[in-house]
């Protein structure tokens, strides 16, 4: 079954697209948006992940900015090009040909379904066809995204950063009724990996081994780095999701997201109550963190030892 990816493309999107990679689904089209760096950052990662990985699938440039409001993105945490290492780094690439992701997202559409999407970071590129193109939106059959918080948030108190990047484009998603699964901040919090994590992937003996054992590295520290004895991983959780959804526990719930103050705007908002909602979506309660990990670390081993 053919699947479409949406990202930003930092490592943990990168993990992510390999369990997506290495599971009974085809990738038949990857959308670049801003959001862990600027666009043009994004595309010069990706077109070093594609060297690197020899990815066939083919990946398109999608939007710069957000619907509404400045840019936003992770370089505060994740460094300059939204990699952090601990020593390789993706290998500088030709760029990436010329495509361009509505017109690619928007074809991919037409054809026969089912229109499975994992987006990864800010939803800017699908709020762009849900306006434009809201016969062929309504053609997604599932659109799982790693992004919000039931709790709380990460880039502010209130606003897990992709929903933050662009909540217009969230709420865009949620007011045309699209099949949203939310996998946020909690229940990726569950999945950690520490920093033993990386030998084996180091140790797997392949041309990349080196590479994506250091960039894992790096990706663990920003956790280590304050005091935490891991880092949660994010995107790979949602891919987790995407791929094996018989290890997650989804619930109903109605999401909204709040677009206004400078405290408040980006949060979204869950209420799992019947009584007080009707529900337009659903959110990853729980998952088997231990068979989440393993499918996890597997394709990075499998692709470090390739």
């Amino acid at each position: 079954m053919g699947v479409w990816i949406d990202t930003d493309m930092g490592f943990d999107d990168i993990a992510a697209i390999l369990v997506v990679a290495q599971s009974e689904y085809a990738i038949e089209g990857v959308s670049l948006v801003f959001g862990n760096a600027p666009l043009p950052q994004v595309l010069a990662n990706a077109a070093g992940a594609v060297s690197a990985f020899g990815w066939a699938f083919p990946v398109h440039t999608g939007r710069a900015a957000p619907v509404l409001g400045k840019l936003e993105t992770a370089q505060a945490i994740l460094g300059e090009t939204g990699i952090p290492t601990s020593g390789k780094s993706l290998p500088k690439a030709p760029a990436l040909a010329e495509s361009d992701a509505f017109t690619a997202l928007c074809r991919w559409l037409e054809g026969d379904g089912p229109h499975r999407i994992l987006a990864l970071g800010p939803l800017t590129n699908i709020a762009a066809v849900a306006l434009a193109r809201p016969d062929l939106a309504a053609r997604i059959t599932d659109l799982v995204w790693m992004g919000g918080g039931v709790t709380s948030g990460n880039h502010t108190a209130s606003a897990e950063f992709n929903a933050l990047a662009d909540p217009e484009a969230l709420a865009i998603v949620i007011a045309h009724d699209l099949p949203l699964r939310m996998i946020d901040l909690d229940l990726c919090r569950k999945v950690l990996a520490r920093p033993e994590d990386a030998e084996p992937v180091r140790n797997a003996g392949g041309n990349n081994a080196e590479l994506i054992a250091d960039m894992f590295a790096g990706y663990i520290s920003i956790g280590t780095s304050r005091g935490r004895p891991g880092m949660a991983i994010y995107d790979p959780s949602a891919a987790v999701a995407f791929v094996a959804p018989d290890i997650v526990t989804f619930r109903p719930a109605r999401i909204d997201v709040e677009l206004q103050g400078a405290l408040t705007r980006g949060r979204t908002v869950v209420e799992v109550r019947a009584t007080h909602a009707t529900f337009n979506a659903q959110f990853a309660a729980d998952i088997d963190v231990g068979k989440a990990r393993t499918i996890i670390l597997a394709a990075l081993i499998n692709e470090a030892r390739r």
